[in-house]
């Protein structure tokens, strides 16, 4: 099944973040110059990150640093730690409810990578209770539940997305992706032209397109779609999907 690609958006929480400096206040703006190039190490080099962020919480870096180090855990693939201080953070952070929610969409996407997805689910739908204008969170949500093979509860996540941002090209692939897990091929069919309108060159829309008209028989037209996808993305696992299909597909044509 073609999901909902994990992005872990390290840079995500910046913006927003834990510091809101005051521009006469110099600590203030040392306190988030360390914490943006803490999390810059974090994505470049997770180990040193992770370093910097203990030395710098042991000086008082406070849930900034805290942030970083779990964020430089992942970068680490140390997924469970990752997510159990994600987790932590969000309960002790006095910040509004929107922020916190932000570090649970973390430690969901850290359980996922941890292949824990009921405990993935459980920490998304505390994120969805505290900010029900994130799309992501019910995307990740839904990953969590066809991971459980629930595709039904998956396409209702997918619907609240939708709802809310119907821009969204993934979502819309990976709704066609549960819809023809379940049965529904006309459906699925429907979603997965909508995502390739919205994108027309995307390359799992065009491997779940190229699924849909084999089993519809249309050989020549998957043939088509996977090759594409094979040209667009040599390297990525929808290639290889697409690479696998085609040889089943002429195996089966012998």
């Amino acid at each position: 099944m073609t999901q909902h690609a994990l992005i872990l958006v390290l840079f995500g929480l910046i913006a927003g973040g834990l510091f809101r400096a005051d521009p006469s206040n110099s600590q203030e703006h040392d306190s988030q110059s360390e914490y943006v190039a803490c999390m810059s190490l974090a994505q470049s080099d997770p180990e040193k990150g992770f370093e910097n962020a203990s030395t710098w919480l042991g000086l008082g870096g406070g849930d900034a640093a805290r942030h970083c180090a779990a964020v430089s855990l992942i970068g680490l693939k140390h997924y469970p730690e990752a997510a159990k201080r994600l987790q932590s953070l969000a309960d002790m952070t006095r910040a509004p409810a929107p922020f916190k929610a932000r570090i649970l969409g973390q430690a969901g996407q850290a359980w996922l990578l941890a292949d824990e997805p009921q405990r993935a689910g459980a920490v998304l739908s505390a994120a969805i209770k505290l900010d029900e204008t994130n799309p992501d969170f019910h995307i990740d949500r839904a990953q969590s539940a066809a991971a459980q093979q629930a595709y039904g509860n998956a396409t209702r996540d997918l619907d609240s997305a939708l709802d809310l941002d119907p821009s969204l090209t993934d979502a819309w692939v990976f709704r066609a992706s549960a819809h023809r897990l379940l049965g529904d091929d006309n459906a699925a069919m429907k979603d997965i032209e909508k995502a390739l309108t919205l994108e027309k060159s995307h390359p799992e829309g065009l491997l779940e397109r190229g699924i849909l008209r084999r089993l519809q028989q249309k050989d020549n037209g998957a043939r088509s779609d996977w090759l594409k996808v094979i040209e667009l993305a040599p390297d990525s696992d929808a290639a290889k999907s697409a690479q696998t299909n085609l040889g089943k597909m002429d195996g089966g044509n012998q």
